[in-house]
């Protein structure tokens, strides 16, 4: 069948041409609409064009898992590193006790010191298995407590918000909205803002950063930086942000509001990760195409026009889904997690891989049952759940609406005899949908 899961598995599996010959990267994001508001924007290319740059993106820990949000900031990152600049991923361990303020619509809760330090421990982890911390000409990754925590208080007004007026942080949006609103803003998250300009400074002085990244909602806090660093360096630095990433409701789409997709395999598998992109809409595959995947833009354009004239085959979706999770967690979980999905969908599962049942068995119902108590196919699918009753097994029985690894069952079927796949494993399926994963064992 054209399109069935071998050829779409070899499809799957081409790893993407890194776009490492990229001449113009700043016109590849334009290209990909991940450039929102910038700084001169003529000035950002050629500072860009003469590299290597210093280019930073920072996570708040109030969460213990990064979430496809973020994933953004990081593939940016990604995007730099490969075309030969430094991507520097900061873990906010003292932003996140303050709280940003943007896109919120009232005070987030302050962490305790212990759950802070683990989300921070956390998140470093899964910050660089995306971006490259080997060489650190190439990434680093660092922790904006080791240079905020020492700071007196008087110190930081004297360094930090002496160069800030009121005024200033008066007309950034996010905190106007926050003003406006009926919870209000306080102190606390106010200064937020004069801490992410800090960091920028503290990274323009300690490691050359002269970009600044973040998503639209960040705008404010990271112009902030550039004015600081113009106030007392007297240098010219440059930052842009891209549009957010929002749920289909048009929120916010991050680890408080909108869908929770994590990149914590504890939290969200790869398998559950790669389906939250495969379910992607016809009408947006083509832009998280764009965002997401490594692959080159004229490559992705391909991809796009053949979905296009076959969107049935969801070929661009597949792409997206292998390439998202190939990035988070390795090839090898992106390919497991494929066959498992295509373990699920296919009427003769006997040739898939132990790899992919071993990912089947935490994604569907299943259980393990002793070899001595398998045999009768009406008591196995009453205990599994497929069936409601014996009486309904047996109905279901008869009209053959079971199968036991891609046989079609009847009352007659003794499953003490049927060969377990990969020693162990029976699927029991009902219909197209319904699915129970038993493992026997003696």
């Amino acid at each position: 069948m054209p399109g069935g899961p071998t050829n779409r598995r070899e499809r799957r599996r081409r790893a993407p041409v890194l776009s490492t010959h990229v001449t113009d990267l700043i016109a590849d994001l334009e290209a990909r609409n991940l450039i929102h508001d910038s700084t001169d924007r003529e000035a950002l290319r050629q500072s860009v064009a003469a590299g290597p740059v210093g280019i930073y993106y920072g996570c708040d820990p109030t969460a213990d898992s990064l979430h496809v949000g973020n994933l953004i900031g990081l593939v940016v990152l990604r995007r730099f590193q490969d075309a030969g600049h430094q991507a520097i991923a900061l873990a906010g361990g003292a932003t996140g006790m303050v709280g940003d303020p943007g896109g919120r619509s009232e005070e987030r809760n302050l962490l305790d010191q212990e759950t802070l330090d683990h989300n921070v421990a956390r998140i470093k982890g899964q910050l660089g298995r995306i971006v490259d911390l080997s060489d650190p000409a190439r990434g680093i990754l660092v922790d904006n407590r080791d240079w905020t925590e020492p700071i007196t208080v008087l110190e930081f007004l004297r360094d930090v918000g002496k160069h800030v007026t009121v005024n200033q942080m008066l007309a950034r949006e996010s905190i106007k909205v926050r003003i406006e609103s009926e919870h209000g803003i306080s102190f606390t998250e106010f200064s937020y803002m004069l801490l992410q300009a800090n960091d920028y400074l503290h990274l323009h002085d300690a490691h050359g950063c002269s970009i600044q990244i973040g998503g639209s909602d960040q705008w404010g806090n990271i112009i902030s930086g550039v004015d600081l660093i113009r106030r007392k360096r007297h240098a010219a630095v440059h930052a842009f942000s891209w549009p957010l990433l929002t749920a289909s409701d048009g929120s916010k789409l991050g680890k408080t509001t909108g869908a929770r997709t994590w990149l914590d395999p504890e939290k969200t598998s790869p398998y559950a990760l790669r389906q939250h992109f495969v379910q992607t809409a016809d009408d947006d595959v083509r832009q998280q195409l764009l965002t997401f995947s490594l692959r080159p833009i004229a490559e992705i354009e391909e991809i796009a026009a053949a979905h296009l004239e076959a969107p049935q085959r969801r070929e661009a979706q597949r792409t997206l889904a292998h390439d998202v999770v190939s990035l988070v967690h390795g090839e090898g979980a992106a390919v497991a997690a494929a066959d498992a999905a295509d373990l699920l969908f296919t009427s003769d599962p006997t040739g898939a891989s132990e790899e992919a049942f071993d990912v089947l068995a935490g994604e569907i119902p299943s259980s393990r049952i002793a070899a001595g108590d398998v045999g009768d196919p009406v008591a196995t699918l009453v205990a599994t759940g497929l069936a409601s009753s014996n009486g309904d097994a047996r109905r279901g029985l008869d009209q053959r609406a079971f199968s036991v690894n891609g046989a079609k069952m009847d009352e007659g079927t003794d499953l003490a005899v049927v060969e377990r796949l990969h020693g162990r494993y029976l699927l029991l399926r009902k219909g197209k949908k319904s699915h129970h994963l038993v493992e026997v064992f003696s």
